[in-house]
């Protein structure tokens, strides 16, 4: 039908345009915190693109749901300045008819949304936390650059490497090492022919070789002076955190449902809330992009996204009410997006009725006039 092709080719092209248009802002705001992440020492520089890719995975349910809102809007809206609604209206057709058109265009990208918000959403966290926490978990030995001196996290121990290579099973080996241990009690040099580092059982261990160690007790002045072939000490503890330990927003869907968790239930609505608000968001569309063809300011679409803005705010709201035991899960879904879906279907009802009644008005003879 023309009405329908007419409708659906014009929304997927406003579509593609918003989209690429927010994905453009959206991917620089996050390349430069990625960047300034790096730059203090909070991710790895080598993972700067790809833990991109993982916070633009995780926000590309919100600017789908976005982009599809504001070509609703401005889709509509454009007929509505330039008089086809007029047309469409004078023809017998409703802005309840445009539902379906709208709809069989936005479904795609509505499943989209459903499949990140539910799969993608807690693989991509999940990935991202262990990247940042290998990072920050990494030896003290693996932090240090060679021919730089480099202190460790607590500020006890200063490292030199003279230089590294691989070890050839994926690690890497320092040459010509040199660690100066500060405690309260002691004071230690020690130096060694080339040193690496060993896992075992989740704790991280440093291996040096052909070396020998100084120490000082600080109390007594005592000295003391041990070589060694092999010595290995504990670097780190628990160095991978526990499934169990996961945050809940990098917990699959399926763990979710499972669990009775109060923070974990409130992941849950909010994911759920995330695909619930897209749909409703439609049909919001629908009702809130009429304009008024008089007036050359769009404030519509203003209002729009500033309606946008509050119902997402709303959605993580929900999320904290369900975290903190004010509300159930049930309760919060049916609320937010339960009010959102009447608000939705009575917009669109009161501009149906509104069209009936604006025709017959126009046509009704005016009192007096044939005299």
């Amino acid at each position: 039908m023309l009405f329908d092709s007419t409708v659906r080719k014009e929304l997927a092209r406003s579509f593609g345009v918003t989209l690429v248009v927010i994905l453009t802002i959206v991917l620089t705001m996050m390349l430069i915190r990625t960047l300034g992440q790096a730059a203090g020492g909070s991710v790895a520089p080598q993972d700067v693109l790809l833990l991109m890719g993982y916070a633009a995975l995780g926000h590309l349910p919100t600017m789908l749901s976005l982009s599809l809102f504001v070509a609703i809007v401005a889709t509509l809206g454009r007929m509505y300045r330039e008089s086809e609604m007029t047309i469409w209206f004078a023809s017998g057709i409703g802005l309840s008819r445009f539902v379906k058109p709208v709809l069989r265009t936005a479904w795609p990208v509505l499943i989209v949304i459903l499949a990140l918000v539910l799969v993608v959403w807690p693989w991509g966290n999940r990935n991202s936390a262990q990247l940042k926490e290998s990072y920050e978990k990494r030896s003290d030995l693996s932090r240090v650059a060679p021919g730089q001196f480099q202190s460790s996290r607590d500020g006890s121990r200063v490292f030199f490497i003279d230089r590294d290579s691989d070890a050839g099973n994926g690690g890497r080996v320092g040459r010509n090492v040199f660690i100066l241990s500060n405690t309260e009690h002691s004071e230690s040099v020690t130096t060694s022919h080339k040193g690496h580092i060993e896992l075992e059982d989740g704790d991280r261990y440093l291996v040096l070789e052909q070396g020998q160690r100084n120490e000082m007790n600080r109390q007594s002045g005592e000295k003391s002076l041990a070589r060694f072939e092999r010595y290995r000490l504990l670097a780190d503890s628990q160095v991978m955190r526990s499934v169990e330990a996961l945050p809940p927003k990098a917990m699959d869907t399926l763990d979710l449902l499972r669990s009775a968790n109060l923070r974990q239930r409130g992941e849950l609505t909010w994911r759920l809330g995330i695909a619930l608000g897209a749909v409703n968001m439609v049909l919001l569309g629908i009702g809130m992009s009429a304009a008024n063809p008089r007036r050359a300011n769009n404030w519509n679409l203003l209002f729009a996204l500033l309606s946008f803005v509050v119902y997402f705010n709303l959605i993580n709201l929900s999320q904290s009410w369900v975290a903190a035991g004010r509300m159930g899960m049930g309760g919060a879904l049916a609320t937010v997006h339960g009010g959102a879906l009447f608000i939705a279907l009575s917009l669109l009802w009161l501009r149906d009725q509104g069209n009936r009644l604006l025709l017959p008005r126009r046509t009704r003879p005016v009192k007096g006039a044939a005299a």
